[in-house]
């Protein structure tokens, strides 16, 4: 193996990813930065306010609900602190955010992989709406209020039409440094792990699970990577799988179904404790949905017979 060339070639591949999904990253976040600084977020709050009780949630919820949907979890999280909830309350909140959170920037970037945008939204709020409806149902309790534990939270706020856009601007920069700083290692990892061998041994050891539920053994890679980082960072490790791999476009929606449905398990789970909720029931719940639902699609979407799509996630 030379390792300059294996070196060169993940970062490379690192920048190439970086810069498609930057692409998407950047104006999207200062979109919403922009975004939550206009009266229409307080419109979203007020039409979905009426249907909250459906869920088993007071009308006020909607406001860490659109937080997290529009923004990210530690805006809905922020959102929550100010709020007297019910820990059951709080636990349908973490479930549905679990499901849906983030919507505009995690799936615009998936749909950069090929996967439809509306399938993304379908599955992600879907099931938000089904599971908050089932808790509601099924728990009988919860109905102390929630303890909240101590999360750092910022005070200041731009008080003018520049400091937003100055707000906006940073924010968008600083998730493409972040992005950066995750997936060009990320490949380099990947790439040496390719040249040593390593990633056909570790496919090969998860290939009963991902037949498990439906998908050959050469997306192993990229349910690790969505697990681990997340499905926004994580689609740069699925866009280089489509493009090298050759992970078949019922592979990769299967992938995806579960990675909506499941992502980033550590931290999307950790950052609700505290809260003051029980985060094991969270987890499974998110594991056991995960699965479930990728093995009904597989069951019901057999395997694809023609080669696979190369080269999909570049089309632009």
């Amino acid at each position: 193996m030379n390792v300059n060339e294996s070196l060169k070639h993940g970062a490379k591949a690192g920048l190439q990813t970086s810069w498609t999904l930057g692409k998407v990253i950047f104006p999207v976040t200062l979109f919403v930065s922009l975004l939550q600084h206009t009266p229409l977020l307080d419109l979203l709050i007020d039409l979905i306010t009426p249907i909250m009780g459906v869920f088993g949630l007071r009308g006020d919820a909607a406001i860490p609900l659109v937080l997290g949907n529009l923004l990210n979890l530690y805006a809905a999280i922020g959102a929550i602190l100010t709020l007297e909830l019910t820990v059951k309350e709080v636990f349908i909140l973490a479930v549905m955010l679990s499901f849906s959170h983030n919507l505009i920037i995690e799936s615009t970037v998936a749909s950069k992989v090929g996967i439809k945008m509306w399938m993304i939204l379908l599955v992600r709020i879907g099931l938000a709406c089904v599971s908050a409806i089932i808790i509601n149902i099924v728990w009988q309790g919860g109905e102390k209020q929630a303890q909240y534990g101590l999360i750092p939270q910022s005070d200041v706020k731009p008080s003018n039409w520049f400091e937003i856009i100055m707000d906006g601007l940073e924010k968008a920069s600083f998730g493409i440094l972040q992005l950066v700083v995750i997936v060009v290692p990320l490949m380099i990892v990947i790439q040496f792990m390719k040249d040593l061998g390593w990633l056909q041994s570790f496919s090969r050891w998860l290939s009963p699970f991902t037949r498990a539920i439906g998908m050959r053994e050469n997306t192993s890679m990229t349910l690790v990577a969505g697990l681990t980082i997340g499905l926004a960072y994580g689609a740069g490790v699925m866009i280089q799988a489509v493009k090298e791999d050759g992970v078949s476009n019922r592979d990769l929606t299967l992938a995806f179904i579960f990675l909506v449905s499941c992502h980033a398990v550590v931290e999307d789970t950790l950052i609700f404790v505290p809260l003051g909720i029980p985060v094991l029931p969270l987890l499974i719940i998110r594991l056991v949905t995960a699965i479930v639902l990728t093995m009904i699609v597989g069951l019901i979407w057999k395997q694809e017979r023609h080669p696979a799509r190369k080269g999909a996630a570049y089309e632009n």
